[in-house]
């Protein structure tokens, strides 16, 4: 079974990176770009990620809905902010990883998250 994976990203380069890192992971990616679709789409979607320097949605509560529905959660960011690394850890983020992580290894990092079992390595 393929899994869904909702990606919130409102940088269109990013949010096509991240559905692409999905799509070469073997997974289906769902894009969204507000807090509204993304809660829509949590429905139908087994994982998400969820970028969280944006400015029209805050990522942290997007990870807390994601958390609340059931489904796993993976975050990118800056590296150097700890500060907002741990509060999306403190929402239910699987784990929280830098953009230079997904941007050089994006699939293998995605494909890894995806067949681990939830809680395990968070």
């Amino acid at each position: 079974m393929t899994a869904r994976v909702v990606v919130l990203a409102q940088d269109l380069i990013w949010a096509d990176r991240l559905a692409g890192a999905v799509k070469a992971a073997g997974g289906e990616p769902v894009r969204a770009a507000s807090l509204e679709r993304f809660e829509e789409a949590l429905a139908g979607g087994d994982a998400a990620i969820v970028d969280l320097t944006a400015l029209a949605y805050d990522g942290v509560a997007a990870i807390a809905a994601a958390h609340a529905a059931g489904t796993r959660v993976l975050a990118v960011g800056q590296h150097d902010d700890h500060a907002l690394r741990k509060r999306a850890l403190a929402a239910g983020a699987d784990r929280v990883f830098a953009y230079r992580k997904l941007f050089e290894d994006g699939p293998g990092t995605i494909s890894a998250w995806l067949v681990r079992p939830a809680g395990v390595g968070s």
